[in-house]
């Protein structure tokens, strides 16, 4: 374990003890949640919301965290996740992705798509998978994250992220050629 993460969990483990530590946590990671929920969502008001249930729920069950060598993130990820889930459930609305040029690239390469050209039909494919499908992709090309914090934020093993994220491309390609 690196120094950050041993940092990390001493700060968790105070927070345990005493939530005020949990400040800490909370100033490190609210930006980048905020940001990763808001790209799922139409308002932001709603984004807002649901960033503060998330570090509402992490509060309140801090004890309940266990180490398993990731950063803490990626427990806060899976919170976000659920809440974004329930946020659509109960609204009973189709879920928003917000994609940028950025965040294609990645998945364009992986693909065989130009960049300008999948952006157009992106959107359009992405309606064909369902929620897991869309987390895998958000997460690994959106995101950018690694496969082995996809798969820690899942609750799936590593391999298990790279063959459901590779099913999900070869899903893809197949939709684009539908599209096309």
């Amino acid at each position: 374990m690196n120094d950050e993460l041993k940092i990390e969990w001493d700060i968790i483990e105070r927070s345990k003890v005493d939530p005020q530590n949990f400040e800490l946590l909370y100033k490190k990671y609210y930006q980048q949640i905020l940001k990763f929920v808001y790209k799922r969502m139409d308002r932001v008001e709603d984004a807002y919301d649901i960033t503060a249930e998330t570090f509402g729920k992490a509060l309140a069950n801090i004890g309940k965290y266990k180490n398993q060598g990731f950063k803490f993130s990626s427990w806060l990820y899976r919170i976000a996740i659920n809440e974004i889930n329930e946020f659509y459930r109960k609204a009973k609305k189709q879920r928003t992705v917000n994609i940028d040029d950025t965040s294609s690239k990645f998945l364009a390469e992986e693909t065989g798509r130009e960049s300008a050209e999948l952006k157009q039909v992106l959107k359009e494919a992405l309606q064909y998978l369902d929620t897991d499908e869309l987390q895998l992709i958000e997460l690994r090309f959106f995101e950018e994250h690694p496969f082995i914090e996809v798969a820690e934020i899942l609750g799936i093993t590593e391999n298990n992220a790279k063959t459901k994220t590779y099913r999900v491309i070869a899903k893809l390609r197949d939709v684009f050629q539908k599209i096309n």
